[in-house]
């Protein structure tokens, strides 16, 4: 775990937060731009707005040159962070990575006690430059990385594990297995990374049965970097040294702007405007500031920033034109000319406008129009049209009553995919809220498909899907294909998710514990449905309060199969690549790849604590012990302090054993051994049991009406009682029947 407690150490890279600015005023006009409008230092051009000797830059662009080396290096006013390039045409600045500066790394202790997670931070509020096209690369293989971009709160960051024997490392490829990385092309003024083991000594030692950890399971780092600049190696994990060389010798991309002004704004003041001729003015914007830039216009080259300006490229040089057809070079372009005799140009031009250009015109709109139908055919059979026509035309009569939409209609349902009908965005789609038919409200997904060989699985899960008749799963009205992304079309579930009611200070106490307890029971019924009662398998995959809906009854509707994987029915489990959410996801799954039914009863545990404590999973806001929630249930649990964990005001003398109850099977849920926590089907039966039997108790019924009561209430939940539970629930009760 890391620790959040203490002052973010900030990076003094691109201190040019301050040394850049080393003369503040109030208002400061933009010194005109120098005779000579670039310089250099050593094997280094320095283009105009940079510049060495003073008066030969912009505010913030000064560049100091290091002779004292061979061959002399630039460094940004001062700072040790090397200037590698510089690109006018691409608007960047290109700096060389720094140790430690720059890297944030963390260790095992070898004492075994455990070690935060290490931060560092990288500001260049004041400064002209913001970080660009990068991305964010963490090597280890037990570290978890996360990076928080800019003001705006937000997080994202990836995992590297290795197998026990660490045979599949690939060199080059960053896809989590001793490495990972994360894309960050947005601009950014602030960044903050932090990086931390994952697991310590000691379940390490358990993992890998050895009494001595390697160093790629104990120490990991993370960094940014240009996008095309590190490629990992597997050896990189076992020599720190060589992966600190690297990283020095990477560099990591910078863009700039020569003002805090828009265009617009700059534009109105010639004396301070920075962009010359031939050149376009390009606004830049971040979070909590503004800027501009400037680039030469197409077909011209050169320094926008100093005068005259960019020159015309002679695109002639090269004659680009092909047989005898003449290069004729314009202001920022080009044209080929054959030259005929005035008498056949005149007949040209009288038979174009007499014959060709009416027919042009039909010919255009003609094809517009097929080609507007061919895509849409196109698409269709792209997204599965002929498949889920095959499987209509097969008597499968629940895909037959699963209504196929046009593009159109949803179109004109989703006021052509507005931002205001969004309802909710999420790694497997976007939801919009849309009208259909005579006003009905349902829920329109635009799912996110991103190789066309995942067509023929979505299909089979629109037939599977569709073929769900449970009153506790969303359920699938239609889809339409003809569309590049495919849509599915659900029943709108109008009071929003279990998350947001038991998260939201505002809700914080208004479901009661009865409500909470039918929504635990409702919500392992269809679970246990998907995974025992349904035509085919089916594991969720991503069972989490934020997709349990409620409707305006509070029944709960479980949603979101983007994620779901069908089970062959020869098979118990299947092996994919580990996807879910954090705090919920199962960690035998995690660690192996081997996703099971017992998945998503480790999540659906997750669940069950979320509905005791009224705290999320994750949270980087409570103290360190507590910051994973299910670690901190179970050793309160073994602490024996759960009423001291309950959400306030929960307990009372008449729900006090259920709650206990409740616990003890959230714990059952979250055991780390797969074959150690029970089934949708018993968990649900001791839920069955707990909100009914429990009001009629065995003890005062005889064993007749309590098996009546348990098949009554099974029922209710579309659960199949079988033989062998029935005989366990009677020999508690010393009954028995054949």
């Amino acid at each position: 775990m890391f620790s959040l407690k203490h002052p973010l150490p900030k990076l003094q890279w691109l201190v040019l937060a301050t040394s850049m600015v080393s003369a503040v005023v109030a208002v400061e006009e933009q010194p005109k731009a120098p005779k000579h409008c670039s310089s250099s230092c050593g094997h280094l051009k320095i283009p105009y707005p940079f510049g060495v000797e003073k008066g030969s830059y912009l505010k913030g662009f000064r560049i100091t040159c290091n002779t004292s080396q061979n061959p002399a290096k630039a460094f940004l006013d001062a700072t040790k962070y090397e200037v590698v390039n510089i690109s006018l045409a691409e608007n960047r600045v290109r700096v060389r990575n720094s140790v430690p500066a720059s890297v944030t790394h963390t260790c095992l202790a070898l004492n075994g006690s455990e070690t935060h997670g290490q931060t560092t931070m990288i500001n260049l509020t004041d400064t002209p430059f913001a970080l660009s096209q990068n991305k964010f690369v963490v090597t280890g293989c037990n570290s978890l990385g996360i990076i928080k971009l800019g003001k705006r709160e937000l997080l994202t960051g990836c995992l590297s594990l290795c197998h026990v024997k660490r045979e599949d490392k690939t060199n080059g490829s960053c896809s989590g297995i001793g490495c990972c990385e994360v894309p960050i092309t947005d601009r950014l003024k602030i960044v903050e990374t932090i990086v931390s083991n994952i697991f310590n000594e000691s379940k390490i030692k358990e993992v890998l049965n050895e009494t001595k950890i390697s160093m790629p399971y104990r120490c990991g780092s993370a960094f940014l970097v240009d996008q095309h600049n590190y490629s990992f190696e597997a050896s990189d994990l076992d020599d720190e040294h060589k992966i600190f060389t690297k990283i020095q010798h990477s560099t990591v991309v910078l863009d700039w702007t020569v003002s805090n002004h828009t265009c617009k704004e700059a534009k109105r003041d010639s004396n301070t405007y920075a962009c010359k001729g031939n050149s376009d003015c390009v606004d830049y914007k971040v979070k909590d500031s503004q800027g501009y830039s400037c680039s030469c216009k197409k077909g011209y080259q050169g320094n926008p920033y100093c005068s005259p300006g960019c020159q015309d490229i002679d695109e002639c040089i090269n004659n680009p034109c092909e047989g005898n057809h003449k290069c004729i070079n314009t202001p920022g372009s080009y044209h080929c000319k054959q030259f005929l005799s005035q008498l056949l140009l005149l007949v040209l031009a009288f038979v174009s406008v007499l014959v060709l250009l009416p027919l042009v015109f039909s010919t255009y709109f003609f094809l517009k129009r097929r080609r507007l139908i061919k895509l849409r055919e196109k698409f269709f059979l792209e997204n599965g049209g002929l498949l889920l026509q095959q499987k209509n035309s097969s008597g499968q009569s629940a895909v037959e009553t699963t209504k196929i939409f046009t593009a159109k209609e949803l179109a004109k349902a989703t006021d052509n995919y507005s931002k205001s009908r969004i309802l909710g965005e999420g790694g497997n789609g976007t939801v919009y809220k849309a009208i259909i038919g005579d006003n009905q409200i349902v829920a329109v997904k635009k799912s996110k498909i991103e190789t066309r060989s995942q067509i023929e699985q979505f299909i089979n899960e629109v037939v599977v899907v569709s073929q769900i008749n449970h009153r506790n799963v969303v359920k699938l009205l239609g889809c339409c294909l003809e569309t590049e992304v495919p849509l599915l079309v659900y029943e709108f579930v109008p009071n929003g998710s279990l998350h947001y009611h038991i998260h939201n200070s505002e809700k914080a106490g208004a479901i009661s514990w009865d409500i909470r307890l039918r929504i635990a029971t409702e919500t392992a019924s269809a679970l246990a449905y998907l995974h025992s009662a349904a035509s085919i398998p089916i594991i969720h995959r991503d069972v989490k309060s934020a997709n349990i809906l409620l409707d305006e009854n509070y029944i709960a509707k479980v949603s979101d199969f983007g994620a779901s994987r069908l089970i062959p029915i020869d098979k118990t489990q299947i092996t994919t690549l580990v996807q879910g959410t954090f705090g919920y996801l199962d960690p035998q799954y995690f660690q192996t790849s081997k996703l099971t039914e017992k998945s998503d009863v480790y999540s659906y545990g997750v669940v069950l604590v979320e509905l005791l404590t009224g705290e999320i999973p994750v949270s980087f806001a409570r103290p360190e012990p507590e910051r994973n929630l299910s670690s901190y249930f179970i050793l309160s649990m073994q602490q024996d302090r759960l009423l001291q964990i309950l959400e306030p005001e929960l307990a009372n003398e008449e729900n006090r054993e259920e709650l206990i109850a409740v616990a003890h099977l959230a714990m059952r849920c979250l055991m780390l051994r797969a074959d150690e926590r029970p089934s949708m089907k018993e968990v649900l039966i001791e839920l069955i049991e707990l909100r009914k039997l429990e009001k009629h108790p065995w003890g005062q019924a005889n064993c007749g009406q309590a098996l009546s009561l348990l098949h009554e209430q099974a029922e209710l939940y579309r659960l199949t009682v079988h033989h062998q539970i029935l005989n366990t629930v009677a020999h508690q009760q010393t009954c028995h029947f054949h």
